[in-house]
């Protein structure tokens, strides 16, 4: 889907701005401008088309139907499942977490979406079998589920939604304000597309000065931060080795299918299953560019707590995956 814009990249790097293929500029900025397009044309695509949605169904209705009735956390589930497949790194998935936000999705269940769809996708899970075989694949993709429902269950019970920025806020209040404009007015869609298109552009200016900061950060770990930088603190005879190997994981920035084969090799060096792993979930569901694109939605205490909860959660899985296999 997104190749064109990766053959934009690199001729704009090797041939137009002459950088020699493997160095570490070139490298991030490849990274940079690839990452910044997809991004953005993301976040427009999903701002807008969340904003057709908002238009026409009404965000209390979803809000009480999800917060009142009792799914018995399907609903967290469902988001996971969701999760599975759209297959997009964790700063893909926050143009999608905004866009559920602000159509009155109970922010639990938008966590578990967020935490879920850059752990486990087709791709991933494609990679996976090739990997490590057809059992560890099973177990990684229903840990990843479940990481995600459990984790975002834990997240709504907290009631954090008073830790969301006021930006968040008052994009919530216009799309209400909205909302109730069209169904008061009976507007046509022709009639209600410039609202829809003005409150996307300004949702949209808001957040491109976050993800140009949080893109930049991860463009220079992509190609700055050696791969093998941190194994000598996942041997297999330390116990603290998972924990270790998920919060310094957190400083690299990849995908699925770009830590995947790292994680293979770190198996290869005799590095524990599960702690290769935790550190594979670390690095994609945990990182510097993903938290400084939620800082325009949330708060930074908001960002802890979520960082906090995935964390412990990776890390019991890692401890588990070493124990089961």
């Amino acid at each position: 889907m997104f190749d064109w814009i990766q053959h934009f990249a690199d001729w704009l790097v090797y041939e137009v701005f002459a950088l020699g293929k493997g160095q570490h500029l070139s490298e991030a900025l490849n990274f940079f401008i690839y990452d910044t397009i997809k991004i953005l044309l993301l976040l427009l695509t999903i701002i807008f088309l969340m904003g057709v949605v908002n238009s026409y169904f009404p965000i209390d209705r979803v809000k009480n139907y999800l917060s009142r009735n009792k799914l018995y956390g399907l609903e967290y589930l469902m988001a996971s499942l969701f999760g599975v497949v759209t297959p997009f790194c964790s700063c893909s998935s926050v143009p999608l977490f905004i866009g559920f936000v602000s159509g009155g999705i109970p922010l639990g269940v938008t966590f578990a979406f967020l935490i879920t769809s850059p752990l486990v996708n087709e791709v991933a899970i494609g990679l996976f079998v090739g990997l490590f075989g057809i059992k560890t694949t099973i177990i990684y993709v229903i840990s990843g589920i479940l990481l995600g429902t459990i984790a975002g269950s834990i997240l709504q019970k907290l009631r954090l939604e008073r830790y969301l920025t006021p930006w968040v806020l008052e994009v919530l209040a216009n799309a209400q304000r909205d909302q109730d404009i069209f169904q008061a007015e009976k507007q046509s869609f022709r009639q209600r597309l410039p609202v829809i298109w003005k409150e996307a552009s300004n949702i949209l200016k808001g957040i491109i000065p976050y993800v140009i900061i949080g893109i930049a950060i991860g463009g220079l770990m992509h190609g700055y931060i050696p791969e093998g930088f941190f194994e000598q603190y996942m041997a297999k005879d330390n116990l603290f080795a998972v924990p270790m190997a998920t919060i310094l994981a957190v400083p690299m920035y990849s995908n699925a299918s770009g830590i995947l084969p790292v994680a293979q090799v770190l198996v290869a060096k005799g590095i524990p299953l599960g702690t290769a792993i935790a550190f594979m979930m670390g690095v994609v569901g945990l990182s510097l560019p993903e938290a400084m694109l939620l800082k325009k939605v949330m708060t930074l205490k908001l960002i802890a707590i979520f960082f906090g909860v995935v964390t412990l959660c990776i890390i019991i899985s890692g401890y588990l995956f070493n124990l089961i296999l």
